[in-house]
C-alpha cells in the first residue's frame, strides 16, 4: 500500500451528510470521488479498508473454494446446490460494492442505490439459503411444503422492502425479523414435530442465525467504538465485527447445508 499515493483523508465533520451514519468513528474519511477514486482506494488504508476486504475475501474464498465442495452432481438436487451457491456469495457482493463505492462523486443518490443493492444482498442470503431448508424440512409433506415455500418467498419480499427503505440500522435489523422467525419455526418442526433433515445439521444452522443475530446487534449498538470514540476508526468497528460475524455465519450454512444433502441422498419419505 505504500508505494499507492493516498489523497488526504478527512474527518467526520467534513465528510457529505449521507457518510455521517457513525459519530464514533471520526477520522479516516475518504474524500469524495471518481470511479477510478473509489477503486484506488483499495490500495490505500481508510476507515473503510476494513470494511471493503472483510467481504471481499470471504467473497473470493466462497467464489472459488464452495463448488469443490457442493455435490452437483446429486440426483434431485441440483437446483438446491445452485441456490446454495449463490446464496452464499450474494451479501459479499453488493457489501463490497458499496463500501468501495459509497464515496462516489455521484452523492446521495449513487449512496442510496449501492445501499439498496447491499441489502437486497442481504435478503437474498436470507431467501436462497433458507429454501432448500424449506423444501428438506417438509421433504414429506408436498403440500405444505409448497405453501410454506411460498410464505417465506412473501416474507422475503416484504423484507426487501422494508430493508431498502429503511433509514435506520435498527429498522434494516427489524426487516429480518420475520424471516428468521420463520427458521425458528422450521428448527422447531425438525427437533419436536413431523420435520425432516440431518440431525447434525442442526447445529450448524443454530450457529448460523446466532452468529447473524449477533452481528445484526453489534453493528445497531455500535460496540466497541462506542466505548471509545476515534480509537476503532480504522479496524475492529462495529461494522467490521459484524462483517467477520455475517462471513462465518455463512461457513456454517454451508456446512448444514452440507448435512443435509448427505441425508437428502440416502432418505426415503415414508409410503403414504
Amino acid at each position: 500500500m505504500a508505494f499507492v499515493k493516498k489523497p488526504k483523508l478527512i474527518d467526520f465533520k467534513s465528510s457529505p451528510p449521507h457518510l455521517q451514519f457513525n459519530d464514533f468513528v471520526l477520522t479516516g474519511y475518504r474524500p469524495v470521488s471518481t470511479f477510478q477514486g473509489c477503486v484506488h482506494s483499495l490500495f490505500y488504508l481508510h476507515n473503510e479498508f476494513g470494511n471493503i476486504y472483510t467481504h471481499a475475501i470471504p467473497f473470493l474464498c466462497f467464489l472459488v473454494l464452495l463448488p469443490l465442495n457442493i455435490p452437483w452432481w446429486q440426483a434431485g438436487a441440483g437446483w438446491i446446490c445452485v441456490l446454495h451457491y449463490l446464496a452464499c456469495l450474494s451479501p459479499t457482493v453488493g457489501s463490497v460494492l458499496y463500501h468501495l463505492f459509497m464515496n462516489h462523486e455521484g452523492g446521495e443518490l449513487i449512496y442510496d442505490t449501492l445501499l439498496s443493492l447491499d441489502m437486497f444482498g442481504v435478503c437474498l442470503v436470507n431467501t436462497l439459503g433458507a429454501l432448500p431448508i424449506v423444501h428438506i424440512t417438509l421433504l414429506c409433506y408436498p403440500d405444505a411444503r409448497r405453501a410454506a415455500q411460498l410464505a417465506y418467498i412473501s416474507l422475503s419480499l416484504y423484507g426487501v422492502y422494508s430493508a431498502v427503505t429503511a433509514r435506520s440500522n435498527v429498522r434494516r435489523l427489524q426487516s429480518f425479523i420475520w424471516q428468521a422467525a420463520f427458521r425458528l419455526f422450521l428448527y422447531f418442526l425438525r427437533l419436536y414435530g413431523p420435520g425432516t433433515g440431518s440431525p447434525a445439521s442442526m447445529h450448524f444452522y443454530a450457529v448460523m442465525d446466532s452468529l447473524a443475530a449477533l452481528g445484526g446487534l453489534v453493528n445497531v449498538a455500535r460496540m466497541p467504538e462506542r466505548l471509545s470514540p476515534g480509537s476503532f476508526d480504522y479496524w475492529l468497528n462495529s461494522h467490521q465485527i459484524m462483517h467477520m460475524l455475517v462471513a462465518l455465519s455463512i461457513v456454517y450454512l454451508h456446512w448444514g447445508m452440507m448435512e443435509d444433502l448427505v441425508w437428502l441422498d440416502t432418505f426415503q419419505c415414508p409410503p403414504e
